[in-house]
């Protein structure tokens, strides 16, 4: 197991360079000189000349890779702006701040959408999934079923507008949504999250839904299911027992995939309900052509990928036995 997690760990760290080699060269390789994005309208040949210098671009394209590949490893002091520690990405275009530490501002909100959302999802999307399969052609089973395609065509963009048209304009219910850390008010952290929550986690529990009551009743369809049911063993038993635990595996992988996106930035829910997170923050240094802030952004995003995917393929060896057997 720690053979197979050590192999995992330095491939994810291989792919991660060279996803860094390649946005590196499509950030500051491309022809469009990315000095004249902070030089301005009023931009004159000596301006242009000094941000050369400043930013290393006046040297060759391996120096600059170099330079900011050791960047990330031990950090910077060329910067006019103060010294960059370690990982450095360099300053914004657009604030002058470290890219570093606006990212780390952004990703408490983040955390919080995702952590919140995934709880609920999963409370709500493998609850009604494995109540449909242990109600399998009932009246249940084809409503839970029905409703899940129904909600799961609908979209965040769709779904929060009315969400906040609903619950918060009109019948007042909840205030608008905003984010207070957990550190400063528990409370308000929490109100001002649900609407958030309940709209990302929306979809998702429709996924999820479907796919819990799929993969438990192709488990329930396996031989040692059927040796079991045969020894005498209880439905409810057989059900949560042994098809329960087989079931989880595709779950799993899925769940790994959406945790790392939601982690990664939800953008769309970020910017429906105004809230400063890291895809909120991707939108806006797109908009604004930071190349440091979004290079920052995506190569984050792209660890916590290949993170989520070395802690999901750990936790496949503690639910199914044929996983350490193998």
């Amino acid at each position: 197991m720690l053979r197979f997690l050590f192999r995992r760990i330095l491939g994810s760290f291989v792919i991660l360079v060279l996803l860094t080699v390649v946005a590196f060269l499509l950030f500051f390789g491309m022809p469009r000189d990315p000095a004249l994005l902070m030089c301005g309208k009023t931009c004159t040949p000596d301006s242009l000349a000094n941000i050369h210098h400043t930013l290393g671009l006046d040297k060759s394209i391996p120096e600059q890779f170099w330079i900011f590949l050791s960047g990330l490893v031990t950090g910077r002091n060329d910067f006019e702006q103060g010294p960059c520690p370690a990982p450095c990405f360099g300053y914004s275009y657009h604030t002058n701040e470290q890219v570093w530490s606006t990212l780390m501002d952004r990703l408490p909100l983040t955390l919080s959408l995702a952590a919140g959302a995934t709880v609920v999802f999963l409370f709500i999307g493998l609850g009604t999934g494995l109540l449909a399969a242990w109600k399998r052609g009932t009246l249940v089973d084809k409503s839970f079923t029905a409703g899940s395609m129904v909600i799961s065509s609908m979209q965040i963009y769709f779904l929060g507008p009315l969400a906040l048209a609903i619950l918060v304009y009109q019948t007042h219910i909840f205030d608008e949504p905003d984010y207070t850390p957990i550190t400063d008010n528990p409370a308000a952290w929490f109100t001002g999250l649900i609407i958030p929550w309940a709209v990302l986690s929306t979809i998702f529990a429709a996924q999820y839904t479907r796919m819990a009551r799929s993969s438990m009743i192709e488990q329930l369809q396996e031989e040692h299911v059927r040796t079991a049911r045969a020894k005498g063993m209880s439905g409810r038993y057989v059900f949560f027992r042994y098809a329960w635990r087989g079931s989880l595996i595709p779950i799993i992988t899925i769940l790994g995939i959406d945790l790392s996106s939601l982690l990664g930035g939800a953008i769309i829910t970020e910017y429906t309900f105004g809230l400063p997170g890291l895809g909120r923050l991707a939108v806006e240094s797109v908009q604004f052509s930071d190349l440091p802030l979004l290079l920052g952004v995506m190569l984050f995003s792209a660890a916590v990928i290949l993170l989520c995917n070395i802690v999901v393929d750990a936790c496949y060896a503690f639910i199914d036995p044929r996983v350490r057997l193998s």
